[in-house]
């Protein structure tokens, strides 16, 4: 999506906030003891308040209002029966659509006190995160984000995943341009637009390069490693970015 007025803008804020209400409220009630499905129920009851659209179930047909996963889990993770223990890495992921604007946002966090190298990755990728936030400017190449996006996490002792990606949204859950790497690829001469709508999310891992898919369809894991996400919605300007989550 290309924002074109004032209202778009406006639109886009206000589905933000819903979407990030939600967010915020499962990270509040991710507690030692709490089930995913549970937190997943809470975020149904929020969408039908709201008036809003969960996207993994409008666009996927997503067995869960939200994607909830835990510690291997990477992406997609299906809300269940499993229970949130002190120190689990969780990741909330948070799409959908509020008066036809449609966002996504996504935070990994430490419940509680944990292994210290999952609280140094989940700063790690706070600050890979911010690096890569800088390069939104209209005009600028898509893939000079990537490039730092890997550069830091590198610098930060970690690695992403290359494998998943950012992506355009706004009139619907995917737009143009279907990917924003993280990582450089030379080949990727995308320019950013003035008013362009990105959902930019970089995964940083402790090992993993790639995801696999579980064989319940939808869950997407690695071999042995650990990965943490940021996700917003950004509406890129020719000077610093608008965060909408």
């Amino acid at each position: 999506m290309i924002v074109e007025t004032d209202q778009d803008i406006q639109g886009l804020k206000d589905a933000g906030k819903v979407m990030a209400d939600i967010r915020d409220e499962l990270m509040n009630q991710a507690k030692p003891g709490a089930t995913t499905i549970e937190l997943d129920r809470i975020a149904g009851e929020m969408f039908k308040d709201a008036g809003a659209i969960s996207a993994p179930i409008s666009t996927y047909g997503f067995p869960g209002h939200t994607c909830i996963s835990v510690n291997e889990e990477v992406a997609h993770g299906i809300p269940g029966k499993r229970e949130i223990q002190e120190g689990d890495l969780v990741n909330i992921d948070v799409s959908g659509a509020y008066n036809d604007y449609w966002v996504d946002t996504g935070q990994s966090f430490v419940v509680g006190k944990g292994d210290p190298l999952l609280t140094k990755l989940v700063k790690a990728t706070e600050t890979t995160f911010n690096a890569g936030l800088a390069k939104f400017k209209a005009g600028a190449k898509v893939s000079g984000v990537g490039r730092a996006v890997h550069k830091t996490a590198r610098e930060e002792g970690f690695r992403v995943i290359k494998n998943l990606t950012g992506h355009g949204v706004g009139s619907s859950l995917r737009d143009a341009p279907d990917h924003i790497y993280n990582y450089f690829n030379p080949w990727d001469r995308t320019l950013l637009e003035d008013g362009m709508v990105i959902a930019f999310e970089p995964f940083v891992s402790t090992k993993a390069e790639e995801i696999y898919e579980k064989d319940d369809g939808w869950t997407l894991t690695t071999k042995d490693s650990y990965v943490a996400q940021i996700e917003h919605t950004i509406i890129v300007t020719k000077d610093e970015p608008i965060i909408v989550t």
